[in-house]
């Protein structure tokens, strides 16, 4: 009786979403996470160091100015097409700061990277639903596994703002936010179905007036919605003696579907074909719950006492299996709800 009424129902209504529940959420369940390349990113945007950002979902990376977003995107995708060989990625791009030699230098195949150039949230909405339309496509057995990334939002105009800059007007669009929503209401449920994790990068800015500091992301409240997670970037450069080799990332958990809101990691990014340490920051990690002991700077490990820098020379070495499940078990505790 149930079953015929539910099924009468889906005939009438035609909603390619809809469906018993039983059946699976077409797109609202998440059943693969996307490996970010750094254990302890995985950790505070999935709860789980062999986790990653949502497989189906939006996730956005946020901060201000050369807070290093695109770089530690990139290290994302690196990551992603180098564990999946025959995976793509479609890299909408708004900040006209990609070039071959950059994609190239990180170590990433520039032959499975799909370059948009993309100048208003128009252009962004109509390319982006075309792909997805596209991948829906094809054979479910033929699709082969894509990331998208958007980078960045805050740097989106809108058709109206480029109309009234070629007629001299120097007005604001005000209805931008309003399309920003309107973009990512449909672009969430699609990517749902089609099983696409998107990455959006988007800009930070000061709150005025606040009684304590603190930023806000740009662009209105449509990524804020949309987005299953949102992480706050700052930054400060990681030398090699006096040569700056990368970044040490802060990461803040603005917001989460899996994860403790304002959890705190710090992550290392190269600048070269190194991309994301993958193993960076485990070590403090085990220490604050008892999964390695510390002597002094340096940490016991199989009986001797050992520097950092040596231990993280050959992670392989000293981060085994049974040491990586006790870390997935405090992570688990440190960053998932419930825990």
């Amino acid at each position: 009786m149930t079953n015929s009424f539910f099924a009468d129902i889906a005939k009438e209504i035609g909603n390619e979403y809809a469906g018993v529940v039983s059946d699976g959420v077409a797109a609202g369940d998440t059943s693969n996470f996307i490996d970010t390349g750094s254990y302890l990113f995985n950790a505070i945007v999935s709860g789980s160091i062999f986790g990653g950002v949502p497989g189906n979902k939006i996730t956005a990376i946020a901060g201000e100015s050369s807070t290093g977003k695109t770089f530690f995107c990139l290290g994302m995708v690196q990551h992603f097409l180098q564990s999946h060989p025959d995976a793509n990625v479609v890299y909408f791009e708004s900040e006209s700061a990609i070039s071959k030699d950059m994609i190239e230098s990180r170590g990433i195949d520039s032959s499975r990277m799909f370059l948009c150039p993309v100048t208003t949230v128009q252009d962004f909405r109509q390319q982006a639903i075309k792909a997805v339309d596209i991948h829906l496509s094809y054979k479910k057995e033929d699709r082969k596994p894509v990331m998208f990334v958007l980078d960045s939002l805050g740097m989106l105009s809108t058709t109206k703002e480029v109309q009234d800059t070629q007629d001299g007007k120097d007005t604001r669009d005000m209805t931008r936010a309003q399309v920003v929503k309107s973009i990512f209401r449909v672009l969430t449920l699609k990517l749902g179905k089609a099983n696409i994790p998107m990455i959006v990068t988007n800009h930070t800015y000061d709150v005025v007036g606040a009684y304590v500091p603190m930023k806000e992301m740009g662009g209105g409240s449509g990524l804020k919605y949309a987005a299953s997670t949102i992480i706050y970037l700052s930054k400060s450069k990681e030398k090699d003696g006096t040569d700056v080799v990368g970044n040490l990332i802060k990461c803040e958990t603005k917001k989460s579907r899996f994860t403790k809101e304002n959890s705190k990691v710090q992550v290392r990014l190269f600048y070269d074909e190194r991309g994301l340490d993958k193993y960076y920051g485990l070590l403090e990690l085990g220490e604050r719950h008892g999964v390695f002991e510390r002597v002094g700077n340096r940490y016991k490990m199989g009986g001797s006492n050992l520097y950092p820098k040596s231990i993280l020379a050959e992670p392989e070495k000293h981060f085994t299996p049974e040491v990586m499940q006790a870390l997935d078990e405090v992570a688990a505790k440190e960053f998932s709800y419930g825990s």
